[in-house]
């Protein structure tokens, strides 16, 4: 149904509504399940987007909240196709990373997994969505990213952090 208002009228609803969340989880002290994907094509790279109602001008992970009873590779799924049109193949859960988050706690589901497709925007919650190389991420991507790409790059050598 949110397909029917128009782009730049959804943008502002969604950078006021989740103004108003924040705002709530802060005054409730809440704690968010959520997760993120590490999405990465045949070339190693990780897909990371930019959204257009927090944080606009700094490069995050795809995810999103995570169902009651969802298990985390499949809200990964379900959200790296809606923000990016990429399906994931392949996805396997890394761990959990808390996040304090000035009176409220972000609790992270971390899937890591492939893709063999090119990510879409939707120009709505997502302005932009590119690979990176896991070495070399952009200036502006997030700390809580850099430090998710690190552990999973760890994983991937066969580290224990």
């Amino acid at each position: 149904m949110l397909h029917f208002i128009p782009g730049p009228l959804h943008r502002t609803l969604l950078r006021t509504a989740h103004a108003a969340r924040l705002s709530y989880w802060r005054i409730t002290r809440k704690r968010v399940r959520g997760c993120n994907v590490i999405a990465v094509n045949a070339a190693g790279e990780v897909l990371l987007v930019r959204h257009s109602y927090h944080a606009r001008d700094t490069w995050m992970l795809p995810g999103g909240g995570l169902g009651r009873d969802e298990r985390p590779e499949v809200t990964a799924s379900r959200e790296l196709l809606e923000e990016t049109g990429c399906i994931l193949d392949a996805p396997r859960h890394l761990g959990t990373v808390v996040l304090d988050r000035k009176g409220w706690t972000n609790a992270i589901e971390l899937v890591v997994g492939t893709t063999g497709d090119l990510p879409a925007a939707d120009g709505r919650e997502i302005e932009e969505a590119r690979f990176f190389a896991a070495e070399a991420l952009p200036a502006n991507t997030s700390g809580p990213v850099r430090e998710m790409v690190a552990r999973w790059l760890a994983d991937q050598n066969g580290s224990s952090a």
